[in-house]
């Protein structure tokens, strides 16, 4: 991606995103003082905020939201990751200082007119055809170590569509950049 955050600013949203998830449980209201914000997280931004327990997927909800500043949104979709992730159970107040939080910040979607643009390890996929969408973030290919076909086969399918849809001429192809950090690459 384009752009790198400094550490500083990386353990800040991994602190808030553990905050706004403890504020479900101690039903307290998420405050974060603005004076407190490092300088460098005053823009909007899209994320995902990723959770892993014992190494496995926990939670993982985000959005393209380029109107919302990107500690807010953090917050937000660590909340979200946490108790809406319809694919697992609200996570467990006793469950949180087993979990590890990942990042995901955005770079906005571009068009992908050739599937030679897409490169593995830097993009990740966002298709849509009619009522159907799927997004898999760039680590996801890398991680299971795909080639583009697979990612754009495994994208369709996590829309729910047909492995083969994003060869339609009706079908949307974008592809984006994250910038990807975790408590771990935080850890001292």
């Amino acid at each position: 991606m384009g752009f790198k955050l400094s550490e500083n600013a990386c353990k800040f949203l991994v602190r808030t995103a553990r905050k706004a998830i403890g504020s479900k449980f101690d039903e307290n209201k998420l405050i974060t003082n603005k004076q407190d914000i490092p300088e460098e997280l005053d823009f909007n931004s899209g994320c995902f905020v990723t959770l892993h327990k014992n190494g496995k997927l926990r939670g993982c909800i985000g959005n393209f939201r380029e109107d919302k500043n990107i500690v807010e949104n953090v917050a937000e979709m660590a909340v979200q990751s946490a108790f809406n992730d319809m694919r697992f159970p609200p996570l467990t107040k006793d469950e949180l200082s087993h979990v590890e939080i990942e990042i995901s910040v955005l770079s906005p979607m571009v068009p992908v007119n050739s599937f030679d643009e897409i490169k593995i390890g830097r993009d990740g996929l966002y298709i849509s055809k009619g009522i159907f969408s799927g997004v898999l973030l760039p680590q996801v290919a890398s991680e299971y170590g795909w080639n583009v076909e697979e990612f754009l086969k495994n994208t369709c399918r996590k829309a729910g569509l047909p492995a083969d849809a994003y060869k339609a001429a009706d079908t949307k192809v974008y592809r984006f950049e994250a910038f990807v950090f975790s408590e771990q690459d935080l850890k001292e």
